[in-house]
């Protein structure tokens, strides 16, 4: 009975909280993601509508499985790329049966707790990950404001720039109504009224005008195949992932809530199978249109469900209405998508954050926005995190020797790894440049944690060192998990000496 309870409270939270608020804002979603999952279909060497069955698709499910509310996925630019060769080599057939192994890839990534690797990307890294996402933004919408393409012309920037105005200024008369989707909706009624000289939605491919199908992957089901596709489902599962959780990470920082990462991995195989199963290709969070959604005041289940829904409902009902959106009026949304996620402060705080910090957050912008990559991007942060992080911890550590008549104490104090050992051994030794040499000395540990079997073979060394120079050799102060190590990976053959564990 508590259980039914449990439940119902949260299905209501996750579906029933907000719901006209949901579904508005799903509905400008549904809009923006048109453009943006014609152009993936295009970079993959795909029909558009394998792009937008795959949005309806991820979009419907993931709302159902998700482990982030209010999260935008669908047919996404990072997991369009890397299937640029297959789909060239071998054809769509293979894309499909490449996405559904994404997708049991990603199920068990879940299983292994694989989320849990976000864990090690610092906050510098996500702010980086976050404006390189902004900059690529509005990158990707110059193309629409080159005045050296046919259709674009001075009222393509007064549209982008009326766009921009209702965006910001409508809000002031009113919040009942997202100010993205009067702005596409006025706009699109003055380029129809006008016969405005703009580029529409409808030029950027062709629309589907039927319900997607079920379709099970016309390939044979050999090894073959899989020797095929496995590399480039592993390539896409990484991406999606990485992309998902950074997004995931981000949404619960702009609606300050918790979200379930590791639900989230296995939405977003269940998605991507599903989506592959009526001709999608595979996709992703998107911070873009999560944040239009949250921005239009999206936050359950149901706005995410209802921009598939919504997005099916245009494509085969309202198609021919929808191809007359001008797309100055999604490129004015995307621009407020780019201003609105850019992490303006980090600008400020270049000059009071750590150089270390600073360096991080800029190379993952450079290297993402360089590349085009996010996975390389943020492997470039993580990694230079892990080594700024090591060089921090390798200095952190100091030896005092303090000298008792025969006897000598060394009081090792901080954090000792593979990276310090050089500097530990060299602090302790060797006792000949020291002319006061002890006949007993003691190791005091009580300040010092060992980390790993590099930290437990250099404090052997040293102990053996001194040893054999004819010195009575001590350890006090192990605490209990350095001690442990010391246990398990210690030599024995090497000792004799006298280990004392003293409280900690």
């Amino acid at each position: 009975m508590t259980q039914d309870r449990s439940f119902a409270a949260t299905f209501r939270r996750d579906w029933l909280a907000q719901p006209r608020a949901d579904i508005l804002a799903g509905a400008v979603v549904a809009l923006a993601l048109i453009p943006e999952a014609i152009g993936f279909a295009l970079i993959a060497g795909v029909d558009p509508s394998v792009g937008l069955y795959a949005s309806v698709a991820i979009a419907m499910v993931i709302a159902l499985l998700g482990g982030r509310p209010g999260m935008i996925s669908a047919a996404t630019a990072a997991v369009a790329v890397v299937v640029i060769p297959l789909v060239r080599d071998y054809g769509v057939e293979y894309l499909f049966a490449a996405t559904i192994l994404m997708g049991i890839f990603q199920a068990i990534a879940a299983l292994l707790r694989l989320d849990l690797v976000m864990q090690f990307v610092s906050r510098s890294v996500i702010t980086g990950f976050v404006n390189a996402l902004a900059i690529l933004i509005f990158m990707a919408q110059l193309p629409q404001l080159d005045w050296r393409n046919d259709g674009v012309t001075w009222v393509t920037y007064a549209m982008v720039a009326a766009g921009l105005a209702i965006i910001y200024l409508f809000p002031r008369l009113s919040k009942a109504v997202p100010s993205p989707l009067v702005a596409i909706v006025l706009l699109t009624a003055a380029a129809v009224f006008w016969n405005a000289p703009v580029i529409h939605v409808g030029e950027m491919g062709e629309l589907p005008s039927g319900l997607p199908m079920f379709h099970l992957p016309d390939v044979p089901l050999t090894w073959e195949t899989l020797r095929i596709i496995a590399p480039y489902s592993a390539t896409m599962a990484a991406v999606g992932l990485l992309e998902s959780l950074l997004t995931a990470q981000i949404v619960d920082d702009f609606t300050h809530t918790d979200s379930n990462k590791q639900r989230e991995c296995a939405g977003q195989g269940g998605a991507n199978i599903v989506a592959a199963l009526f001709g999608g290709m595979g996709g992703c969070a998107m911070i873009g249109q999560s944040v239009i959604n949250v921005a239009s005041g999206g936050r359950g289940r149901l706005s995410t469900f209802t921009a598939g829904a919504f997005l099916l409902f245009l494509l085969t009902v309202l198609g021919p209405y929808v191809g007359n959106v001008p797309m100055p009026a999604l490129v004015a949304v995307m621009i407020m998508v780019s201003i609105g996620t850019f992490s303006w402060n980090s600008i400020a705080n270049l000059r009071r954050h750590p150089p270390t910090s600073s360096a991080v957050m800029l190379a993952t912008v450079v290297v993402t926005v360089w590349t085009h990559d996010l996975a390389m991007g943020v492997l470039t942060g993580v990694l230079l995190s892990g080594i700024f992080f090591a060089g921090k911890v390798r200095t952190m550590f100091r030896v005092e020797r303090i000298r008792r008549e025969h006897s000598a104490v060394y009081k090792v104090t901080g954090q000792i790894f593979f990276a310090s050992v050089d500097r530990f051994k060299a602090a302790l030794g060797p006792e000949s440049k020291y002319d006061d040499a002890a006949h007993h000395v003691v190791i005091d540990v009580s300040g010092a944690h060992f980390w790993d079997i590099s930290a437990i073979e250099a404090l052997e060394k040293v102990v053996d060192r001194m040893r054999r120079n004819g010195r009575h050799t001590r350890i006090v102060g192990l605490n209990t998990a350095s001690a442990d190590l010391f246990d398990r990976f210690a030599l024995e053959d090497r000792t004799g000496l006298e280990t004392g564990l003293a409280p900690h």
